[in-house]
């Protein structure tokens, strides 16, 4: 009953709070944001959500523009900026997606929206992390966030969606601020974002 109809309310709710009270930091945050990223302070990108609609998530910008000579982007970890790695430390670059859960993309709680590319990639088990909205945080974030693997973290997606409830949301919630103020899992080792999901080998 929590996932089919009060779910949906609690998190139109608290977002619409949240964007209230955090008005002046965002506010401040897109003025130093545009300031340190020359330009535009958002990124947006199209992800898949529920039953694999595509919607437009938006974030604050961590990364410049800078492309090669032959006009590809530079490497993530050349593009990534000091200001953006705080802001990413900080899950202070997640705050705009509240817009996304007021609008009914996205949930507070869920598995997180990946690329549109890797829809093809997933085998069955792995395609249910869809059958619920994708979420701000999530069961894989709090477990270790871009230290897990993919197969790990669509483990715990599915692990989410087969036992969603408020108890569970509320302790999610909870140990993501942990993890947010210790600072766990932000980057996998080597690497400035997680790499690239390739699918996952069969047998």
């Amino acid at each position: 009953m929590y996932a089919r109809f009060f779910k949906r309310l609690f998190d139109f709710l608290i977002a619409l709070c949240a964007i209230l009270c955090l008005s002046l930091v965002l506010l401040l945050l897109t003025i130093l944001g545009a300031v340190k990223m020359k330009g535009n302070p958002f990124f947006t990108q199209e992800r898949p959500g529920k039953d694999e609609k595509v919607f437009k998530l938006i974030k604050f910008r961590t990364m410049t523009c800078e492309k090669d000579e032959n006009g590809d982007l530079l490497p993530d970890e050349m593009r990534l900026t000091k200001y953006g790695q705080l802001l990413r430390s900080t899950s202070l670059d997640e705050l705009p997606e509240f817009l996304n859960i007021l609008k009914g993309d996205m949930s507070f709680v869920g598995p997180r929206p990946l690329l549109v590319k890797y829809l093809p990639l997933y085998n069955e088990e792995q395609k249910r992390r869809h059958q619920v909205r994708p979420g701000l945080t999530g069961l894989a974030q709090v477990n270790g966030r871009n230290s897990l693997t993919w197969e790990q973290k669509f483990e715990d997606d599915v692990k989410y969606v087969d036992s969603v409830s408020l108890v569970l949301d509320m302790k999610i919630l909870f140990r993501t601020v942990m993890t947010v103020l210790k600072r766990e899992g932000i980057s996998q080792e080597n690497n400035a974002t997680m790499e690239e999901f390739k699918g996952t080998p069969v047998g």
